[in-house]
């Protein structure tokens, strides 16, 4: 049981190792190895043994197990990365790496993605350990290095390499899930992740004839690739209804009272208000262009242009995503998978499910509980690999007006104290139920 010591332990955590700075900017610049001897120190201080596991040097990865009371119960995974986006210090009110806390709000990168999570699996552990107690099922902790990039250097190393670690795992547990979304009208929702759209980060390039900037040139390749990137941006992908969003529909529905006719879907998401947050990224396909790059001086047509876009697919959408692009990007433009990962579809009818629900609704009696498909994506695609079905769960009760999703990579990333004991609570909870 989360016990008092558990949550002066949860701010503590989150502020300490908000303090150790795991910047992953990508291309490899980042060194989790600090984070993850700081959380094996506190798994070895709950008598467990962890490892720690490194691809490249510096980007450490830390796996243990507790043992469950009954050994015939499949194994539970519940996951954590210590690597943050970056945070320019200028544009903060507190500085990003500090930590601080301040009124009752714990601030910096890493607040709510995901340090908060990491604080809170350690809290529990060690409440555990006080306390001599165990789950019912193995329980298998892993903190990851590299997820706000490719992964490569964190669960993917894992999944790859390391498979053995994780015997007997067929669930996960980790970011992106059981918070509270006040929608305007005084209910508490709480969706609990039971998806997540598939990652197709595209590189597309358009070859063309190189000339001098003032001669016609019918062979352009920044006008092939502008013409290709405009039908993308402007292109209307159309509804495609996964098992979780048909199923995070209805019960929103049922919520507000509204007939469920899903012959219309946009009409029934016009309805839900506030709400539609919570489904209206996962009714489709989606391709953002995000950066060009071409040329290298005014008066010279150059003989290429590529662009970047950032694709996400739904569970069962890739064939449609790849078609579509061949359609869009036309016979003069290529594009190419820079980083490939799948869709995810999660039952939200499993004994697993209702267990995170009932440790919600425990703690948590006036919210109402519902699934929903993730937009973006999480290690539990790396860890699918393995069989293991993923969910995002890290319970925090968030006060109305506190604008959780807006904080993930944003400004004033921050997480309040008792946010924090509430996790602890309900992860503590269903941990020990599941």
């Amino acid at each position: 049981m989360a016990d008092a010591q558990a949550l002066d332990e949860v701010v503590g955590f989150t502020s300490d190792l908000i303090r150790i700075d795991t910047t992953n900017r990508g291309g490899g610049d980042c060194r989790e190895r600090p984070a993850a001897e700081y959380a094996a120190e506190r798994l070895a201080g709950a008598g467990l043994e962890p490892v720690l596991l490194e691809r490249t040097p510096g980007r450490t990865n830390v796996v243990a197990r507790i043992e469950g009371t009954d050994p015939s119960a499949d194994a539970l995974l519940v996951h954590g990365h210590l690597d943050v986006v970056p945070a320019c210090a200028e544009d903060w009110s507190v500085h990003p790496f500090s930590g601080e806390v301040r009124d009752g709000v714990v601030w910096g990168r890493g607040a709510v993605d995901m340090k908060n999570m990491d604080a809170m699996i350690l809290a529990v552990v060690r409440a555990w350990a006080r306390q001599g107690l165990r789950p019912r099922r193995d329980v298998v902790i892993a903190f990851t290095a590299d997820e706000e990039a490719s992964a490569e250097d964190g669960s993917g190393f894992l999944a790859d390499r390391h498979a053995g670690l994780f015997e007997g795992c067929t669930e996960g547990v980790s970011e992106s899930g059981a918070y509270t979304f006040h929608d305007g009208a005084g209910r508490q929702i709480y969706p609990i992740a039971a998806g997540e759209r598939g990652t197709a980060w595209l590189r597309l390039s358009a070859r063309g004839r190189a000339g001098h900037g003032s001669r016609v040139n019918r062979e352009n390749a920044v006008t092939r690739l502008a013409a290709a990137i405009a039908r993308i941006g402007a292109h209307e992908w159309p509804v495609r209804l996964t098992p979780t969003v048909r199923a995070a529909l209805t019960e929103l529905a049922a919520l507000y009272g509204i007939e469920t006719d899903l012959r219309d879907v946009d009409a029934l998401v016009d309805k839900l208000g506030p709400a539609a947050r919570l489904v209206e990224a996962t009714l489709r396909n989606s391709a953002n262009p995000t950066m060009l790059e071409a040329g290298y001086k005014i008066n010279v047509i150059p003989g290429e242009a590529v662009a970047h876009v950032d694709g996400r697919y739904l569970p069962g959408g890739e064939q449609e995503f790849r078609a579509t692009l061949d359609e869009l990007t036309g016979p003069d433009v290529d594009w190419e998978f820079e980083h490939r990962e799948v869709a995810l579809q999660s039952p939200v009818d499993s004994p697993s499910f209702a267990a995170m629900r009932a440790a919600v609704e425990e703690f948590a009696p006036e919210g109402h509980v519902m699934p929903f498909c993730m937009p973006g994506g999480t290690d539990a695609k790396q860890f699918s690999r393995l069989g293991i079905t993923g969910y995002g769960f890290s319970p925090l009760k968030l006060p109305e007006g506190f604008d959780y999703n807006a904080l993930f990579h944003g400004v004033d990333e921050r997480v309040p104290v008792e946010a924090l004991h509430f996790g602890v609570r309900v992860l503590d909870r269903f941990l020990r139920t599941a």
